[in-house]
């Protein structure tokens, strides 16, 4: 069992325009809704790659109910903690004429301590409950949620036994380091950024100083590379190149990445599996979604080495 969590899961709404054109109005041809996160769509690539997951996270008001709504309908089973008022709601515009996306993202709605406690409570409970090997931490954290909030999701998982993965940026990344993740996942400008360090091995031994032990890093049509805290390094990627949509690849990576520590994979299978699961995400037009026969060719087109 693999349990994902998003703090500050979304309401995915999507209008679709004729063409954006400022200080106008438009007439929508088509709205959709979808919920939203990243965790959310970890859990959605994982269920369709055949694995056991359970979404989890705050989730509140009307928002919260079509939420909920919408991962019955994909039969993604969840079970989120009651959050204080609406949950966010993240707008894409599309215009049809050439593709292009303008996408206006919520903050999300202020939580209370208590509303934080509930959820680290829950998810605690979750993990004895179902016995979960792996716990995935995705995402922002929501407006009043504590800045180290993730150090004490991370300590409540690994009290319950379970092994956690981190993906995040920023202070949610860099003050979630104290309580030592077994794995974190940020891309190549995410790295940079939390660190200061432009060099990736030393930005990544950066990371470990705060607390990281394991660093996957991934670095979009150049691959990803796991390095490993014994001071080895697997590096993977498609040999290949390949036009899509990469919103969502990320998350392909950590579904991947969890699939493998839930089953004990060695690290080289671990990066194939990363490399093709996101690459089968690219070709998809939503994040979450891969096609399963996509990733098996895909697996057979990524070329894994060691990295010196």
């Amino acid at each position: 069992m693999i349990i994902t969590v998003t703090p500050n899961a979304a309401l995915d709404v999507t209008y679709e325009v004729d063409a954006l054109t400022r200080h106008t109005s438009h007439r929508v041809g088509t709205v959709t809704e979808r919920a939203g996160g990243k965790g959310v769509n970890v859990a959605a690539v994982l269920a369709t790659m055949g694995r056991d997951v359970l979404v989890t996270g705050l989730a509140g008001g009307a928002s919260g109910a079509r939420i909920r709504a919408d991962l019955d309908a994909r039969g993604l089973r969840h079970d989120f903690a009651a959050a204080d008022g609406e949950s966010r709601r993240t707008l894409t515009v599309v215009s049809t004429s050439d593709g292009d996306a303008t996408v206006f993202n919520e903050p999300g709605p202020h939580q209370s301590p208590g509303a934080w406690q509930r959820l680290l409570d829950h998810v605690a409970a979750l993990v004895t409950g179902s016995g979960a090997r792996v716990v995935v931490l995705s995402g922002s954290l929501p407006p009043g949620c504590p800045q180290d909030g993730y150090a004490a999701l991370v300590r409540r998982c690994h009290d319950e036994g379970a092994v956690v993965v981190l993906d995040a940026d920023g202070d949610a990344l860099r003050l979630g380091l104290a309580e030592r993740p077994d794995l974190v996942k940020p891309n190549r400008v995410e790295l940079t950024e939390t660190t200061g360090v432009e060099d990736i091995p030393l930005a990544v031994q950066a990371l470990r100083d705060l607390g990281a032990r394991d660093v996957v890093v991934s670095a979009g049509p150049d691959g990803l590379t796991w390095y490993a805290a014994d001071g080895s390094a697997v590096r993977a990627r498609l040999h290949v190149s390949l036009d899509g949509n990469p919103t969502g690849a990320g998350d392909a990576v950590v579904a991947a990445l969890a699939a493998g520590l839930a089953e004990g994979r060695p690290r080289e299978d671990a990066v194939r599996d990363a490399v093709a699961w996101s690459a089968a995400a690219v070709l998809q037009p939503v994040a979450g979604e891969v096609d399963p026969s996509d990733v098996h060719r895909l697996e057979l087109q990524t070329l894994v080495e060691d990295e010196r």
